[in-house]
């Protein structure tokens, strides 16, 4: 038997041919597909990267997975009165911090290793902590500063003199304004939507949620409004607003359009976690998804963000300063969230002062302490790894990838070899209790099923075992100490591609 080499589709197929003199037609061609081990070549005679499977993230979703770790700042009003949603009747003058220091804060957003901060420009009371040109229920008409202070601008400019990302919150829901829940009010809501966009730098996100509509003050008709939430906001309009004049913004709603809510506010991604959805029509609030597990097959990339507060309440309250989430709380969460694919988005409420409280810090510091101390070394390196399929026997495609450190290098298999297995060969006995697992974004999430074996006694034994990956997958296991550890892909949708591998010892 000899091999062929045949032009289809821009590239070439390398498969099996049973008789010297037959001509492969391109029709032919496309049938080796169903032979385990073709592949593409490409001009030079080198196998061609993996033809992504299904629905892939875009530049901009791409950027925002690779931060994995953000927080917000729920900040208004209601952090004087002791609520967490304001009517809208609130005087402008209740905003008052006394000792604001937005270095402080995004301080120690860094210190707990977030990548950006997402501020509540304006959440439902309506209140801006920008002075808006279209409204003067805003910080120009609060005592803060003398009316000269910009919250968006102190912290946004905070952000990047300590290289976090910098995002804002507009709720679309306005308990304030007169012409909440008539045509004039999406005007206005545009107007500040773009002055956010345009004034305060490059914004990493753009997040609207779901509260719309209800009673609130509307300036003094103190009555209920209800609005078609399917309609009224114009979504796809409003949304172009933000691709014209941030193209690297993410938004955030139930739905999306780029990342979705993972379904519930305790930071929980669920088991599975796909990264694609089906959100029919994306009008916010009238999804039958499963967000918090997301769909497979589903029509479109829009990961889940796993939103959750660092105490019980959104905005400060010093009724719950001793009910701050403990070290051991925040790992659960991160385990459950940026262990299942997703992003985490934790709340860090900023209290009277303008700072964050000093039992939020302490929690927040052990608990980056405990994530350094797990992740300082991989337990994995220099293992000698034996794959039992490398795509086109090349070394750009074997499994040292899982090992280099580099998320855009990975281990890939022939086309249609689903179920391979790796080998690794420890350099002498180690114990770990964490796996960590990525797939290569940019071709899609690829497998459905994986186990880990560890050599025990003679025997491997399975330790254990999950179906999605996606951005970065964590497994917390009991403590095992061996020299061997296999990976077996158990399904899988098209021929695998892993950009790491880790083992973890968790203090």
């Amino acid at each position: 038997m000899r091999k062929a080499l045949i032009t289809a589709g821009g590239g070439t197929i390398l498969g099996p041919m049973f008789k010297r003199s037959t001509l492969l037609s391109v029709g032919t061609a496309l049938s080796c597909f169903a032979l385990t081990g073709c592949i593409r070549l490409n001009g030079a005679g080198r196998p061609m990267p993996p033809t992504p499977y299904g629905q892939v993230p875009s530049a901009r979703q791409l950027r925002w997975h690779a931060m994995e770790f953000y927080g917000f700042l729920h900040f208004t009003v209601n952090t004087f009165t002791d609520k967490e949603w304001g009517y809208g009747d609130e005087a402008e003058s209740v905003f008052n911090p006394t000792d604001f220091d937005a270095d402080q804060i995004v301080g120690v957003a860094k210190e707990a290793g977030m990548a950006g901060l997402i501020l509540t420009a304006k959440h439902h009371d309506g209140f801006c902590l920008w002075p808006s040109a279209y409204t003067e229920h805003s910080v120009k008409n609060s005592p803060w500063q003398d009316g000269k202070g910009d919250v968006v601008r102190e912290i946004g400019a905070a952000c990047r003199r300590h290289g976090l990302k910098f995002g804002v919150y507009l709720s679309p829901w306005d308990r304030n304004y007169p012409e909440y829940g008539r045509e004039a009010y999406l005007t206005y809501y545009r107007n500040q939507l773009r002055e956010l966009l345009t004034n305060y730098g490059d914004l990493f996100t753009v997040w609207f949620d779901g509260a719309n509509g209800g009673d609130g003050y509307y300036g003094g008709a103190r009555e209920t409004r209800r609005i078609d939430n399917r309609t009224y906001y114009d979504w796809n309009n409003t949304w172009q607003i933000v691709r014209d004049l941030q193209p690297f913004a993410c938004m955030f709603s139930d739905v999306g359009p780029d990342f979705r809510w993972v379904g519930n506010e305790r930071g929980i991604a669920g088991e599975p976690c796909w990264a694609t959805l089906s959100p029919g029509d994306g009008a916010p609030g009238n999804t039958q998804a499963n967000l918090n597990q997301g769909e497979r097959p589903g029509t479109h990339w829009i990961p889940a963000e796993c939103d959750v507060s660092i105490r019980p309440g959104w905005f400060y309250h010093a009724g719950q300063d001793d009910q701050v989430k403990t070290p051991a709380q925040l790992l659960d969460i991160y385990y459950a969230s940026v262990g299942r694919g997703c992003c985490l988005n934790l709340n860090l409420p900023p209290d009277r002062r303008g700072r964050i409280h000093d039992n939020d810090v302490a929690s927040l510091r052990e608990f980056r302490r405990l994530l350094d101390a797990t992740f300082a070394e991989n337990l994995a390196a220099g293992a000698r790894l034996t794959a039992s399929n490398v795509r086109g026997k090349n070394r750009n495609f074997g499994p040292g990838r899982l090992l280099d450190g580099d998320r855009t290098t990975y281990w890939a298999t022939d086309d249609f070899v689903f179920t391979p297995e790796l080998a690794l060969e420890l350099p002498a006995a180690r114990t770990f209790n964490v796996i960590e697992l990525r797939e290569h974004l940019p071709l899609g999430q690829r497998v459905d099923a994986f186990a880990i074996d560890a050599r025990i006694d003679g025997a491997w034994k399975e330790i254990a075992k999950g179906t999605s990956i996606g951005n970065r997958r964590l497994l917390r296991v009991d403590p095992v100490a061996t020299t061997q550890v296999r990976l077996r892909i158990t399904q899988a949708a098209a021929c695998p591609a892993l950009a790491e591998f880790g083992l973890y010892r968790e203090p």
